[in-house]
């Protein structure tokens, strides 16, 4: 595993910048960092008395301090809305739980990854789902435009069910709950909190398929985008994103998390944009 050395980082973004981007307004260091997420995604981002709160809040606060910006500001974009913020350049990069796959990479470039994920399934308190035959002639509620809507369109007819879409987690779960669909699909953390905090519901289902969340960028942000994913491995390293899922989501992680895994290079492993390029950081 690299020695994880962010003050070099840090060093060498400065020291690279040229008068062209320093003109550049895109990422202003005396400004909150500037980044979008679906308010209706708890633990990860939701809206408490005093503002937002949850793992992604608490997450991109400290990447914030760590790399010099005074703060975070998160807007709440619904997920749908999510990509054409970060392309407009409406918002600087991704706060939420976002999966990693090879149809957004094309697009869009990835940090590494920091928590796995799958399809979780929640039905009312009481029903029985124990594989993915069960929503035969059922109805599926998915969030609009995101990895479940994608797998249910593909699978919709593989296994029998209709689809319902809406562009929030809880209008997804209040289906649920009102008997206008059997399940609702949504990542497992999140799936997991939801059914754990409301006993109407419970996780019924889930599917581990080795997918994995990361912080998404505008393609021309390389330097930033590794500025950024330095911080998270320094997070990685000194047990900061373990003891945040521990304070949000609880229980035990396994020991090749990529909540402690550091990877080598830079992005995604395997994805369009990562740079394999080993490097060294250190950590205030």
């Amino acid at each position: 595993m690299k020695k994880v050395l962010f003050t070099l980082v840090l060093t060498a973004f400065a020291a690279a910048q040229t008068p062209a981007f320093a003109a550049d307004d895109a990422h202003p260091h005396d400004k909150p960092l500037l980044v979008g997420s679906d308010f209706g995604v708890a633990p990860w981002m939701m809206r408490g008395v005093n503002g937002p709160e949850g793992f992604g809040y608490d997450m991109i606060m400290d990447i914030a301090k760590r790399i010099g910006r005074p703060g975070a500001q998160v807007d709440d974009i619904a997920f749908s809305g999510l990509f054409a913020a970060l392309l407009s350049g409406r918002i600087e990069m991704t706060a939420n739980p976002l999966n990693i796959t090879a149809e957004r990479a094309k697009t869009m470039l990835y940090t590494e990854p920091f928590m796995a994920t799958g399809n979780g399934f929640i039905t009312a308190k009481g029903t029985e789902m124990t594989s993915l035959d069960d929503l035969k002639g059922k109805v599926l509620a998915v969030n609009r435009g995101t990895t479940q809507d994608k797998w249910g369109t593909e699978n919709a007819d593989k296994y029998g069910f209709t689809m319902q879409r809406f562009d929030s987690f809880p209008d997804s779960v209040q289906a649920v709950i009102t008997k206008r669909a059997f399940a609702a699909a949504n990542e497992i953390p999140t799936a997991a909190y939801a059914a754990d905090k409301n006993p109407a519901i419970e996780l019924a289902f889930t599917e581990y398929d080795g997918r994995m969340f990361g912080y998404a960028f505008r393609k021309e942000d390389v330097k930033y985008r590794d500025l950024v994913e330095g911080a998270v491995e320094c997070m990685k390293q000194d047990g900061t994103l373990k003891a945040l899922y521990e304070k949000w989501y609880g229980g035990d992680i396994p020991t090749d998390s990529p909540l402690i895994t550091v990877y080598p290079g830079y992005g995604a492993p395997g994805f369009e944009g990562y740079d394999a390029t080993p490097h060294d950081v250190v950590c205030k």
